[in-house]
């Protein structure tokens, strides 16, 4: 390991081969503590009362944020390692936020953990560009886990396999693809009502990871890493982030000094024999507006209620007492 270097040797070689790596103890229970010590009230549910889960997943809007390289030193240098250098990653990727992602599976499916193949939610990050095989919108996927998270405890599970499957697929279509990958030119372009095309990849593929592991870990991935929620067996809570990482210009597969970042590697031996230095996108690269946008923004405002809410019981409780 170089002295500029926060990765080892064994964990470069892990992420050159599997497309991810996790950084152990990036941060403390005490600073997740901070970032969900209300998330019970925004949900509205009741920690100790489980009917009250009505929800398999709720993806959270924001309230706070803070500086990752302050709250994660350690995960925060590696993210900029793997991308090549802190330099050529966009300053605001620096900000993490309140953005939970919360699983607490399902009367149903407490006790029956699922077989990876039968989950129906894979995708590939981003759906809020055009993707292409360059796209500096998604430079990497980050996961810290807010929770411990055991075997069959709502893990995201991940497919290091595909990887290459989704890189050639880009590859294949210069013109862009929409965010569940239909190739621009198709009537549903940009209005696939479902994740179609990453499930059946999914079910094509054999290699999987739960990514599991104790407060304070944070998994770094590849940005095509193909990956789905889980679904909870244990129904133990399960609280996640995937704060955005891009880069400031677009991952390139032709420098001329050859100084690939450790993401460009990998998408570059996903497509062995292929001709890259010729390659460039052939549309212009455009933002998508998702639709979790207008639902988180109906999220927010319900929050903010219930948040207001408690903090006037609060604020009458002391008054009462004195």
């Amino acid at each position: 390991m170089s002295p500029s270097s926060v990765l080892t040797p064994e964990e470069k070689e892990h992420f050159l081969t599997h497309g991810w790596i996790k950084i152990p103890g990036a941060f403390t229970k005490e600073q997740s503590d901070w970032v969900t010590g209300n998330v019970w009230t925004r949900l509205g549910f009741d920690p100790n009362d489980k009917s009250t889960w009505i929800r398999l997943r709720t993806n959270m809007p924001s309230h706070h944020e803070f500086d990752a390289s302050e709250f994660a030193p350690r995960a925060w240098a590696a993210v900029c390692e793997l991308c090549g250098g802190e330099d050529r990653v966009s300053p605001a990727s620096k900000i993490w936020k309140d953005s939970l992602i919360v699983n607490l599976g399902t009367p149903e499916g407490e006790g029956k953990p699922l077989d990876p193949k039968e989950l129906d939610g894979y995708h590939v990050d981003g759906d809020f560009f055009v993707h292409y095989l360059d796209s500096p919108e998604q430079g990497l996927l980050v996961t810290p886990l807010f929770t411990n998270i055991a075997p069959s405890g709502g893990g995201t599970v991940i497919c290091p396999e595909a990887i290459p499957k989704v890189a050639n697929h880009l590859y294949d279509h210069p013109n862009g693809v929409s965010p569940r990958m239909t190739p621009r030119g198709e009537a549903s372009f940009c209005k696939e009502p479902d994740l179609a095309w990453f499930n059946e990849l999914a079910r094509s593929c054999d290699n999987f990871v739960e990514a599991t592991g104790n407060v304070g870990d944070v998994y770094l991935m590849h940005p095509l890493m193909l990956h789905s929620a889980s679904s909870n067996a244990l129904r133990n809570v399960r609280i996640i982030t995937n704060p955005p990482v891009s880069l400031k210009e677009p991952f390139r597969f032709d420098r001329e000094d050859g100084n690939y970042s450790l993401v460009e590697q990998v998408t570059m031996r996903g497509l062995s024999g292929r001709d890259l230095k010729d390659w460039k996108i052939a549309a212009p690269r455009e933002g998508v507006v998702p639709e979790r946008v207008r639902i988180q923004e109906r999220m927010k405002r319900e929050e903010e209620e219930r948040l207001a809410a408690l903090k006037a019981e609060t604020s009458q409780q002391i008054s009462a007492a004195a």
